[in-house]
């Protein structure tokens, strides 16, 4: 069956209404009952409790709660990087911005300006620059850490369909990550703008930032933009941005550069936070940064 077939029933289901029922059923409170839930989705998709700071699974008195979790102290080092990886999960894809397209898959690419909600001012920024999908799955840790020290300026919330984000739907449904819901984080670093995208999906109950809290639900319909004032919210290279309720995908921006992402990584290349994803290669006669 090929990925278009595989994912037409997504474009008949009522992913919003399911969307919101698992938000429910996620935050819900239900002792013993909610534990046994924890353990048989734990098992199904293999999630390894061993790296979890609390690995009990009666601790969470909630499916969100288990969702979040942290992890262990040490579990994840940081790499000695200029970028660091900011999730556990796969890679989907990554490589250069050409002619404000980036790549999704196979026959699809969709506008760097169609991903920030239409902005194509903020958009130039990033003509000729770099990108990365990263796809989190369910069994995976759903925090999302920076991948270097950032200064927030904009955040703004997309609404949008919720399609599933794994890589079947990503080769089946053209312009996947700018057309979902979303959440698009505008930051300032020491070498220009940056961009992390949140992308939404099905059953992802809700996306949240360590400054604002849950941002969705609600969810009106329209867009919402938050400003923030210089050094308002400023995160370090590895600092916790954001949490999933279930797995989901983030996409990230940069400009024009030097910039070499690490030669190990391919596409559906495993990966996990903190590892090395990418450096500034020094330009003849300058001096490190």
């Amino acid at each position: 069956m090929s990925d278009r077939l595989s994912v037409l029933p997504q474009y008949l289901l009522p992913k919003r209404a399911l969307t919101t029922l698992a938000g429910r059923l996620a935050s819900g409170r239900h002792g013993s009952l909610t534990t046994a839930a924890i353990r048989r989705f734990a098992a199904r998709y293999g999630v390894d409790m061993s790296e979890a700071a609390n690995p009990d699974f009666a601790a969470y008195a909630s499916f969100n709660d288990f969702f979040t979790r942290a992890l262990r102290p040490g579990v994840r080092p940081l790499a000695q990087a200029d970028l660091l990886c900011p999730v556990d999960g796969a890679i989907s894809q990554f490589g250069p911005i050409e002619h404000d397209q980036i790549f999704q898959a196979k026959g699809h690419r969709y506008s760097t300006t169609a991903l920030l909600a239409g902005d194509a001012e903020a958009a130039r920024a990033y003509e000729g620059g770099h990108f990365a999908t990263l796809y989190l799955s369910p069994r995976d840790y759903h925090r999302i850490h920076m991948p270097c020290a950032g200064t927030l300026r904009r955040m703004v919330y997309v609404p949008g369909d919720l399609f599933s984000v794994n890589p079947t739907t990503a080769r089946g449904v053209p312009g996947l990550f700018a057309r979902n819901e979303r959440v698009v984080c505008h930051f300032d670093t020491e070498r220009g703008p940056f961009v992390l995208v949140l992308v939404g999906a099905t059953i992802v109950g809700s996306m949240a930032t360590v400054w604002h809290g849950q941002v969705n639900p609600p969810r009106t319909g329209q867009v919402r933009q938050w400003d923030y004032a210089p050094g308002q919210v400023q995160l370090q290279k590895g600092d916790e941005m954001g949490r999933f309720l279930l797995g989901s995908t983030v996409v990230m921006l940069w400009p024009r550069g030097p910039m070499r992402f690490n030669p190990d990584w391919a596409p559906a290349r495993a990966i996990r936070m903190g590892e090395a994803m990418a450096s500034w290669p020094l330009l003849a006669g300058s001096a490190a940064v």
